[in-house]
């Protein structure tokens, strides 16, 4: 393991409480739907009935003439097409000439209360023109006489095919060949904050204002630009606290837009509240996939070749789609060694509310299909589960086929220290009939190479201030969507300038105060931003070392911060206190401001056709033990322990690196046990509501062992990866493998609610 020699920290890698913790706690933390700002008026969207229609007309006069209403809008008063993807915009504000899926909006509503607004959507007469229905991906590729969108071909979004050695000629030689078909779950991230925004238009001097929960609040910056037509410095948006994100507010929200455009219409601020049931039309949750795989074996078990073919239900926008096909492209390498690798893929329109971004992105379809093949292939091959995935295991300067380099992996502890500690080897086969343990494993891109737009400006900035007046105060874009970002930033300044965590102010998520962040998406900002933000904070370091280096006497590659003072490291007796170094830097050079930028390295990859590689500074690695008893009279599971192992780096709040894999977890049991979307054969959502569709709860929670993995990425800022999306894709995997050790079926899809298991049992018809 490469190891800087001084591991030893005095605020990194402590498990000090969140620096939010304390609002929230009291309830004074402020929500976007907490905002009330003089003379605004309440906005409500109409949303179609119908999944697949051509509009024929909208007659809003009605509602005008209620009492109380101000203003309307439809697609037309914003006719230019946006997506989170720039290059493939297939979504308006409204819908224009026909709607795509039961909940896509048509017209919005500003009145002086909310209740008046929702009185007039009733009064908004649409006509359509029913067109056919497409729910299933396979359907809709055979209907190309009914496309959702006419640009696209069999609607098919995209499709992409990537070869990496010779896959037929190491399947053809293989001692085993596992071929099989999994399907996933439609599903949403269900945070607990519904979406909501005000807008507020200063017409005077022709600036937007626009609060709302966004986790990418430069990239929604530039979309209300293109969107409004507006110059980018006319516009800010802010972000107040987040009750959770998930990757379901990474792309503007139509109440994001639609408030802007009322507001501008009105000259006044417009909020726009969303329910539950919108939230759920909102979506932009996870894809179902459909993936069939031929994944080859030596005789000792080592893995020949892999040819994965995977559907994507990408619902009716474009929203992420392209780079979650493109991430279960690149997450079929790792984190096993597999020197022939064929992907076939493609994302798929439907008339149901757009898959996006959720937590893990791809990673969840994938590692259900490869850890559930990895445990049929042991069991045919009679090794061990745990030593197949030793045998094939990753570690530290891997390179895959293609040409994704692994600077830093810690995998094979992962595998053993989980086993280790859930007594995985000793159980596995040896339970009474209904218990079972599972195994399984997956990673994670950490910091990876994204910019959504076409630039390579960093992907993060953040600037470190330090005067007497205001102390030590951190500048930086990335929203704390409630994973702790903001703490975990704070304590990575405080370290590198020898202060307490509560001596760093934090300014962050708004684009007026703070400089450009890429976001936060695809577990980028504890690595990524913590890169920027720990240069900003050594830039302010150089810059003082000049001063005190004068007051002191010694050279400044001798000083060093700690205690809150600034110190010879060879002469401790010479020492200044910071602040008074700061105020000499006052007094005679003014303000100390560092600025420290992150960009990732653009490593050569090999690039196929329509593909591409997924390059990441950096990967974190996990390996998971689910232990779990099936109820054999009524098919219900229950997952009794949870074990977790992830080379996550150096935990820079480990209380919050174990609130992360615990939410994984719990998402990662939704998505196995029992979330689904449903949807009736006209496409109309039939439990949009937190009652039908069912999320776990604490009661369903199991007891999660976070298990320790000794791990530090000397590149790094502190030696710390991602932790709060690897940790969900290996779960539904788990816990399948862990099913099929308790009562020896195999199951495919998920979830794996208590009807499949019992048929399975049969003693369901």
């Amino acid at each position: 393991m490469n190891k800087p020699e001084n591991r030893e920290f005095a605020v990194v890698g402590k498990r000090l409480p969140r620096l939010d913790a304390p609002a929230k706690a009291k309830g004074e933390a402020r929500f976007t739907n907490d905002l009330f700002l003089a003379n605004m008026v309440y906005a409500k969207i109409k949303r179609s009935p119908l999944a697949h229609a051509r509009i024929r007309r909208i007659d809003y006069s009605r509602a005008l003439a209620l009492p109380g209403v101000l203003a309307v809008v439809t697609g037309a008063d914003a006719p230019r097409p946006f997506c989170v993807m720039p290059h493939v915009p297939t979504e308006t504000v409204m819908a224009i000439d026909k709607v795509r899926y039961a909940g896509e909006p048509v017209a919005a509503v500003a009145a002086m209360d909310e209740e008046t607004a929702e009185d007039a959507l009733e009064l908004i007469d649409v006509e359509y023109e029913e067109l056919p229905v497409l729910l299933d991906p396979i359907e809709a590729m055979q209907r190309d006489d009914a496309r959702i969108h006419e640009a696209f071909a069999r609607n098919i979004h995209y499709e992409s095919e990537q070869n990496f050695g010779d896959v037929e000629a190491a399947l053809a030689a293989s001692h085993l060949v596992i071929e099989d078909v999994f399907r996933t779950s439609y599903v949403t991230p269900a945070f607990i904050e519904p979406h909501a925004a005000v807008a507020d238009y200063d017409t005077a001097q022709e600036r937007l204002t626009l609060y709302c929960p966004i986790q990418m609040p430069h990239h929604l910056h530039r979309t209300l630009a293109e969107v409004m037509q507006m110059p980018m410095e006319k516009i800010r948006v802010s972000v107040p606290a987040v009750g959770g994100g998930f990757g379901g507010k990474t792309e503007a929200a139509s109440c994001d837009l639609c408030a802007a455009i009322l507001s501008r219409k009105l000259g006044r601020p417009v909020k726009v509240p969303y329910t539950r049931a919108e939230t759920f039309a909102q979506n932009k949750g996870r894809h179902p996939c459909i993936m069939k795989l031929r994944l080859g074996f030596e005789r000792d078990g080592r893995i020949t070749g892999l040819d994965f073919d995977n559907t994507l239900d990408g619902g009716a926008h474009a929203s992420w789609g392209i780079i979650v096909l493109f991430f279960t492209a690149a997450l079929c390498h790792l984190p096993y060694r597999i020197a022939n690798v064929r992907f076939r893929g493609r994302r798929v329109f439907t008339n149901k509310p757009s898959c996006g971004a959720q937590r893990g992105l791809g990673g969840v379809q994938v590692r259900m299909a490869l850890e559930g093949a990895l445990d049929q292939a042991a069991d045919r091959l009679g090794i061990d589960p745990f030593e197949l995935r030793m045998r094939n295991a990753v570690e530290s300067g891997y390179t895959t086929a293609s040409g994704v380099h692994v600077p830093h992996a810690e995998f094979k502890q992962c595998l053993r220290n989980v086993v280790r500690a859930s007594g995985y080897l000793d159980k596995r086969g040896k339970l009474p009939f209904g218990q079972g343990i599972g195994l399984a494993a997956g990673y994670y891109t950490s910091g990876a190479l994204f910019m959504l737009y076409p630039t390579h400006k960093p992907q993060a900035t953040a600037i470190v201030r330090i005067d007497t007046e205001a102390g030590i105060t951190l500048f930086t874009g990335a929203t704390d969507i409630g994973q702790g970002s903001t703490t975990v930033l704070a304590q990575m300044v405080a370290e590198e300038l020898g202060v307490a965590l509560g001596d760093i102010n934090v300014v962050a998520q708004d684009t007026a105060l703070a400089p450009f962040d890429n976001g936060t998406f695809d577990s980028r900002v504890t690595y990524g931003t913590g890169q920027a933000v720990r240069r900003a904070a050594q830039d302010a370091k150089r810059q003082l070392a000049e001063i005190v280096a004068a007051m002191l006497g010694v050279p400044a590659e001798h000083l060093h911060y700690r205690g809150g003072a600034v110190a010879s490291r060879f002469e401790p007796r010479k020492r200044v206190e910071l602040r008074d170094a700061v105020a000499r830097h006052v007094e005679t050079r003014g303000s100390l401001v560092g600025v420290g930028h992150f960009a990732p390295p653009r490593r050569a990859a090999h690039r196929q056709p329509g593909g591409m590689s997924g390059p990441s500074p950096s990967y974190a690695f996990g390996a998971q033990v689910a232990q779990v008893e099936v109820d054999l009279e009524t098919g219900r599971i229950r997952v009794l322990d949870y074990y977790a192992a992830d080379d996550c780096g150096q935990p820079i709040n480990p209380m919050s690196v174990e609130g992360q894999v615990e939410g994984s977890v719990m998402m990662g049991l939704g998505q196995a046990l029992s979330e689904e979307m449903r949807l009736s054969p006209e496409g109309r959502l039939l439990n949009p509501d937190l009652h039908d569709y069912k999320m776990p709860t604490a009661v369903d929670m199991p007891r999660v062992h976070c298990v320790h993995v000794d791990s530090y990425d000397p590149d790094a800022p502190f030696g710390a990866k991602e932790s709060g999306e690897g940790p969900i894709n290996p779960v539904a995997a788990a816990v399948l493998n862990a099913v099929h050790d308790a009562i020896g079926v195999r199951f495919r899809e998920v979830p794996l609610t208590p009807e499949k298991v019992l048929r399975a049992l049969g003693k369901m018809g």
